[in-house]
């Protein structure tokens, strides 16, 4: 009994820390910018948006039309990407059976990156959002894919063959950015440049409708999955005696991840290593059971980029930063981290 209620507690624990995070996060995103806004105000413009009306709603049409038009869609964005990245992140982790896996390490941001700015090039985006999407989509799907045949030898992933197939990805997609923006006008290279540096900065609703369906859609079928990924973590020979077709549960988490990551990139750009540190704390904080694993990762990332998004607002004044440094500047000492984490259990990387 006292062996079970440990974890049960450390999981109600983790949950109430990520709900009051995500409150707060909540609440002083939609609160800061140049237009300062109460938290009462913000309570009530969500109330107000949900038809119930209260006397903590403003009267002022400006701040009522920037929680609506500016900064709820930011923040509803960052949250559903944060959510989409976290959980893919899981997912390659569950798949490669390794904690260093992760859509921008191994190259699967980069390569949807590079499908969003060839759709930027060449003129694509006049069929519509869905067309920047798709691309990018099919782009961190090639890169999941050479990841994944690439990697695997002798029924394992090797760690090594795994880092070194995302860094010939990331230099390949960053030659092919380089040659897209020699080719594209202006405008083009502009944008091409957002997708390399990540930003939360001009999100609209239609835009957040469509991240929202993919990254719900697909947290749903991960959260699906997990008991198969319980039981792939036993060994791929103890999952198929268990009745797990591994082979087809890999194909289907591969699509998975590029089309969570490709749906993230195609919106906001590269955004690093997010998918790598949430699933990562809330393995250590709860366990490895990939359903709780899952459902969590996807709050705290979300959390992450809504914090994140808050520091990219306000660190230097009336400036915004790309968020993608700033979880790469999180990311990459933690990345380290693991790596020598790895190293120093396996006795060395031979």
């Amino acid at each position: 009994m006292t062996g079970a209620a440990h974890p049960r507690k450390r999981s109600l624990t983790l949950a109430a820390v990520l709900g009051a995070a995500l409150v707060g996060g909540v609440v002083l995103s939609a609160m800061v910018g140049q237009l300062p806004v109460t938290p009462q105000e913000v309570v009530g413009g969500i109330l107000r948006g949900l038809g119930i009306e209260t006397t903590w709603a403003s009267d002022d049409p400006v701040i009522d039309a920037t929680l609506w038009a500016v900064r709820f869609p930011r923040l509803v964005m960052g949250l559903v990407v944060g959510a989409a990245l976290a959980v893919a992140g899981a997912v390659m982790q569950a798949i490669f059976g390794n904690p260093l896996a992760e859509p921008g390490v191994v190259g699967v941001s980069s390569g949807a990156a590079l499908g969003a700015a060839a759709a930027i090039v060449f003129g694509l985006t006049a069929l519509g959002g869905w067309a920047v999407a798709l691309l990018a989509f099919l782009g961190g799907l090639l890169a999941v894919l050479l990841v994944y045949f690439v990697s695997r030898a002798s029924g394992r992933t090797e760690v090594v063959t795994l880092l070194l197939t995302g860094i010939a990805i990331n230099a390949f997609a960053g030659a092919g950015l380089a040659l897209l923006m020699f080719l594209g006008d202006t405008s083009s290279r502009e944008q091409i440049v957002f997708w390399q540096l990540g930003s939360m900065n001009g999100a609209r609703w239609p835009e957040v409708g469509i991240v929202a369906v993919v990254a719900l859609a697909g947290c749903a079928v991960a959260l699906f999955l997990a008991r198969r990924y319980d039981l792939l973590a036993l060994g791929e020979r103890a999952a198929r005696h268990l009745g797990v077709d591994v082979e087809l549960l890999r194909v289907v988490s591969i699509v998975l991840v590029a089309l969570l990551t490709g749906v993230a990139v195609a919106f906001c750009g590269i955004i690093a290593f997010v998918g790598l540190v949430v699933p990562h704390i809330i393995r250590m904080a709860i366990g490895p059971a990939h359903r709780p694993l899952i459902l969590a990762s996807a709050i705290g990332g979300g959390v992450l980029l809504v914090f994140a998004d808050v520091l990219a607002r306000t660190l230097i004044a009336g400036a915004d930063l790309p968020i993608g440094m700033l979880t790469s500047l999180v990311g990459g000492p933690f990345f380290f981290y693991l790596l020598y984490r790895a190293r120093k259990q396996s006795g060395g990387w031979a």
